[in-house]
């Protein structure tokens, strides 16, 4: 018989420190980025899942809100990505399923990687007003990930729903984090 569940996902141990050695703001969306890149840089480096960070901030005022890595293996959980765990350990610290809601502001969303089909999907919802993008779905492709589908006009279509997209924000760096992960022989799915 089917027995009643639970979903948990934490951040991997090394996070706390991490977190805890993170400047109060964040200024810049090089210097957003680059903690993002850097989340998923110590994921792998970590052996605590897959080579993608996610981080979200006020805004306005920098302040860092939440961070995600990729939790899909050690989680059994393969919607467990960067993007998915920092939008939800914010919206779990602000008490607001949408974040739009929270009373701070407008909020980003800073990825090392544009988002899949999946995470797309989940950033209208999220309240969040801006999508800050370091390496591109083809980087992540080319590295051997299944990002699904996603229409051509995906920028515009978040832009048409008040949530502003910028890609490529030291996409270099991003991309190499993922070309060493497929070289290191990382789990691809």
């Amino acid at each position: 018989m089917l027995q009643p569940g639970s979903v948990q996902i934490h951040l991997p141990a090394w996070a706390g420190e991490f977190c805890a050695r993170l400047p109060l703001a964040l200024e810049s969306p090089e210097e957003r980025m680059r903690v993002a890149i850097s989340l998923a840089e110590q994921n792998v480096a970590n052996q605590s899942g897959g080579p993608f960070g996610a981080v979200v901030v006020a805004a306005d005022t920098g302040q860092v809100l939440a961070v995600g890595v990729n939790r899909v293996e050690p989680g059994n959980c393969s919607s467990a990505h960067a993007e998915i765990v920092a939008l939800s350990l914010a919206q779990q610290r602000l008490g607001m399923a949408s974040l739009a809601d929270a009373g701070i502001g407008p909020v980003e969303l800073v990825t090392s990687c544009e988002p899949c089909a999946m995470c797309l999907g989940a950033v209208p919802w999220s309240g969040v007003s801006a999508l800050l993008c370091g390496a591109s779905k083809a980087d992540a492709e080319a590295a051997g990930f299944d990002e699904g589908d996603r229409a051509d006009d995906w920028v515009d279509q978040l832009e048409r729903r008040g949530i502003s997209v910028t890609t490529g924000i030291l996409r270099s760096a991003a991309a190499k984090v993922l070309e060493r992960y497929a070289r290191s022989g990382g789990t691809i799915y």
